[in-house]
């Protein structure tokens, strides 16, 4: 799979998951629910002031790009570890920064121009198809809140049911079907592209495509190493 789209979305499927570990894992993740209530506050204050920048100036400013692509990027971890993907038992660390050896990494390269007129209504109007596709995926009226971007979820979608048959075939079988996995991965690689749209971090479309796997081969030859690695073998 090769992409153009800024953002690279990479997750490799770790062997030998725990048959019960996922039952648990909504109480092991409380802290870092919390610390994600206060990075997404910082990240929608962030995201006003740099609303107004790209208006201005046609700039996002770097600082403030930098802290909102770690808070998506500590966010995917979560979601990978936790009910969007069960992807992985290793505990996800606390930090904005890439981590090399976490099988989750999210990169978005760096505008550096945006368009002006543009930022006044990608955010809300353009977005609409993708927020209504996104609501399917996640559940709840929106995955992707039309001021900043945040990533919330507030009821059962389609990427909730298929975690969950991934969970009840590691119970019964402690096996994670690959192919399941894959889908998984391009529903959530979907809803962070639109994301990273609708914070402003990019004036490029997501496309209406679902690239699934767990990995993602950029063009651009700065991109990640992690990006060309090859996919997870098959599970028994």
């Amino acid at each position: 799979m090769v992409t153009t789209f800024p953002l690279r979305v990479d997750a490799e499927l770790q062997p030998g998951l725990s048959r019960w570990l996922w039952l648990v894992k909504w109480v092991l993740l409380i802290p870092h629910y919390i610390v994600l209530v206060f990075l997404w506050l910082a990240f929608f204050l962030l995201s006003v002031v740099a609303f107004f920048a790209i208006l201005f100036t046609g700039r996002y400013p770097r600082g403030i790009f930098d802290f909102n692509v770690g808070v998506l990027r500590w966010s995917w971890r979560v979601s990978f570890y936790g009910y969007g993907a069960l992807g992985v038992d290793r505990y996800p660390p606390f930090t904005l920064r890439e981590v090399p050896d976490y099988p989750a990494h999210l990169e978005i390269d760096y505008p550096e121009r945006l368009s002006r007129g543009l930022v006044l209504v990608k955010w809300w109007l353009l977005a609409i198809p993708h927020y209504l596709v996104v609501g399917v995926f996640v559940g709840g009226s929106s995955y992707v809140t039309t001021e900043n971007g945040q990533v919330v979820s507030s009821g059962a979608g389609l990427v909730n049911l298929l975690v969950l048959f991934a969970g009840v075939f590691l119970l019964f079988t402690a096996g994670y079907p690959v192919r399941l996995f894959d889908l998984v991965v391009g529903l959530d690689r979907w809803v962070l592209r639109v994301a990273a749209y609708a914070a402003l971090m990019t004036d490029q479309y997501p496309p209406f495509a679902l690239d699934q796997g767990g990995h993602e081969e950029s063009l651009d030859p700065a991109g990640p190493a992690h990006a060309s690695a090859v996919p997870p073998a098959p599970l028994p």
